[in-house]
């Protein structure tokens, strides 16, 4: 079996130019341009290129950005003021806080800081809630695009096993949270699944991937997922990004996977390309909420 190549760069390109009519009917209507402001502290490189990246996401599909850049010595204190300024600022409709913070900063506390309709992340406990509950206001933006990639590809998974390895905030825990979910708007065949969710205190991880139908690796170990971890015929969707001395690599083995799988995303240009725009359809969205 040679599995089917999910191009997350095509479905992002798809997602970006939706936007992008969105944001010039909602302008030319009358409504404001979208504003995302990014918050980048300290000087990690792969941070700059990710907040360069999303600057120039941004401009191409008529969004406005702002980068406020503090340095590594910024206390947790300096950055809630900072943030507070910002959600009182009208003009500014999403707040991104890159992450990671430096070394000394409580990124729980500046996470929680801010304001619910301007967390374009989805990452404020209120807007967890409203997930948890079915009635999301924005949906984490990788979980999300990895949803928006199975449905471009008509990959329904409607009472079939989802299993997640990874319980992180940012993906693994939302992720299976939407996949439980019995409409997430794209129709009831891509919800409804039965959910796993394996972690590193999980015993037998290998039986218990091998029965999965649609398998999730978002646990941040290079190569983790073996093809001896895959049921033939199953979808894998790679989320991780891992830098080795070959180069780029994900939370899969690529190439002894994709003689088992019948669909697998790469590693680069997966799931990472989708990120990005689902950051962009969120900002809008806050857009529009916050003034109608």
């Amino acid at each position: 079996m040679s599995a089917q190549v999910l191009d997350g760069k095509a479905v992002s390109a798809a997602i970006r130019a939706e936007v992008a009519n969105e944001v010039a009917d909602w302008v030319s209507s009358g409504g404001a341009q979208p504003t995302l402001a990014a918050v980048l502290v300290g000087d990690d490189p792969a941070s700059q290129v990710y907040v360069r990246n999303k600057e120039r996401a941004c401009e191409k599909v008529g969004i406005a950005s702002r980068l406020l850049r503090r340095d590594a010595n910024t206390t947790t204190e300096e950055l809630l003021e900072l943030l507070a300024k910002l959600n009182d600022d009208t003009a500014v409709n999403g707040i991104l806080v890159q992450l990671p913070l430096p070394d000394g900063i409580d990124t729980q506390r500046v996470l929680d800081a801010v304001a619910p309709t301007k967390d374009v992340d989805a990452f404020a406990p209120e807007n967890v809630g409203l997930l948890v509950q079915g009635r999301p206001r924005f949906l984490p933006c990788t979980p999300h695009g990895v949803m928006r990639m199975l449905h471009h590809y008509g990959l329904d998974f409607a009472g079939k096993h989802f299993v997640v390895v990874g319980r992180s905030d940012i993906v693994g825990k939302p992720l299976a949270n939407m996949a439980l979910q019995r409409d997430l708007g794209f129709g009831p065949s891509f919800a409804n699944a039965t959910v796993t969710v394996c972690h590193s205190r999980s015993e037998n991880l290998p039986e218990i991937t091998r029965t999965a139908d649609v398998l999730i690796a978002a646990v941040g170990r290079p190569q983790m997922i073996t093809a001896e971890m895959i049921k033939p015929g199953a979808v894998v969707v790679d989320v991780g990004i891992n830098r080795i001395e070959s180069g780029l690599v994900g939370d899969v083995d690529y190439a002894s996977a994709a003689e088992v799988a019948s669909a697998i995303t790469p590693v680069p240009g997966g799931v990472g390309p989708l990120t990005i725009a689902m950051l962009l359809k969120n900002t809008l969205m806050a857009c529009k909420l916050q003034n109608t």
